[in-house]
């Protein structure tokens, strides 16, 4: 079990009401933030590395004044979520099954999965895998699996970007490094790539509390470990449910041709760019990227092939 040490939503100031508890979605428990309508389509939003539920502070009040149950959990290891011990126990299948399982939770048959950065590789895993649970996908600074492993293979600029997950593989130093002086490391990294302004000091304190719940860092840095060992291959290549791809060109991290690139995996794809905008999109144009983000699933939504889940089926 978490020890409750870390930000919960009560700790923060949000525009909407918020509630945030322990949620059982299999062999682990996550800290999951919601908000919204509770009839309302499922919308689960997925948090990247080194955030965690705060990453959508944004975008609970437009979800849920669109009508929308938003769920935003602490993804496993991070925050107040729990945090198996173990490599192992941090693999791309465990991470997509807590997603099908906090959808089985909230006593929904399918959700509108959202994901940024390693929350974006989640979705897109999820998709892939079990594409009957997922109404439809939005994912933001991170391309199709298939896509990424490819440049990671053959592109020595990419492979130069992607040079953190080779420290990461580093038995206990990248957690070692991190709190010191007050994860000075974290903290320089996130603004240095991001537009100027774009975390504000209370930003910043709330990711440092996060940060500071006992093991988590540890946690967090595992994902890239157990990534590296798994070497995972996804079991289909074509996301058939609709697919939004939100794109920052200026990501430091990855290559915007790969986004472009991932929309021939999809079905049904679209691509929304952000000149000028970096990885931290999702932070740095947050009222555009709702705006497209609320389109997206509201046309997932009414498409006349949707199936009705347990909340029943929206009348036209």
């Amino acid at each position: 079990m978490s020890s409750q040490t870390g930000l919960e939503c009560e700790d923060v100031q949000l525009p909407v009401e918020v509630t945030g508890r322990m949620v059982d979605v299999g062999d682990t428990e996550l800290y999951v933030v919601e908000a919204g309508p509770e009839d309302g389509e499922l919308v689960v939003l997925l948090h990247g590395f080194p955030e965690c539920w705060y990453a959508w502070a944004d975008y609970f009040r437009p979800l849920s004044e669109a009508g929308y149950r938003v769920a935003a959990p602490d993804q496993r290891g991070y925050n107040l979520s729990d945090r198996p011990s173990g490599v192992d126990s941090y693999s791309i299948d465990d991470l997509s099954n807590d997603v099908v399982g906090l959808v089985d939770a909230l006593g929904r048959e399918k959700a509108h999965v959202v994901g940024h950065d390693w929350g974006a590789a989640v979705a897109w895993w999820t998709a892939l895998h079990h594409p009957d649970r997922v109404r439809s996908l939005t994912v933001m600074n991170v391309p199709h699996p298939t896509v990424f492993s490819r440049h990671l293979r053959r592109n020595p600029a990419q492979q130069l970007r992607s040079w953190y997950v080779l420290f990461f593989q580093v038995p206990k130093l990248p957690e070692l490094l991190a709190p010191v002086g007050d994860w000075a490391i974290s903290e320089r990294t996130m603004r240095a790539t991001a537009l100027p302004g774009t975390f504000s000091p209370t930003d910043m304190e709330h990711y440092r509390t996060a940060w500071s719940s006992p093991g988590a860092y540890r946690s967090m840095v595992n994902w890239y470990r157990a990534v590296v060992r798994e070497r995972p291959q996804p079991a289909s290549t074509t996301v058939e449910v609709p697919t939004l791809i939100v794109w920052g060109t200026n990501d430091r991290f990855l290559r915007p041709k790969m986004a472009r690139e991932s929309l021939s995996y999809c079905s049904d794809g679209h691509l929304r760019t952000f000149e000028g905008a970096t990885h931290w999109v999702h932070h740095e144009e947050p009222v555009a990227v709702a705006r497209a983000l609320i389109e997206h699933i509201d046309d997932a939504w009414w498409t006349p092939n949707n199936t009705p889940d347990k909340t029943g089926y929206r009348p036209v």
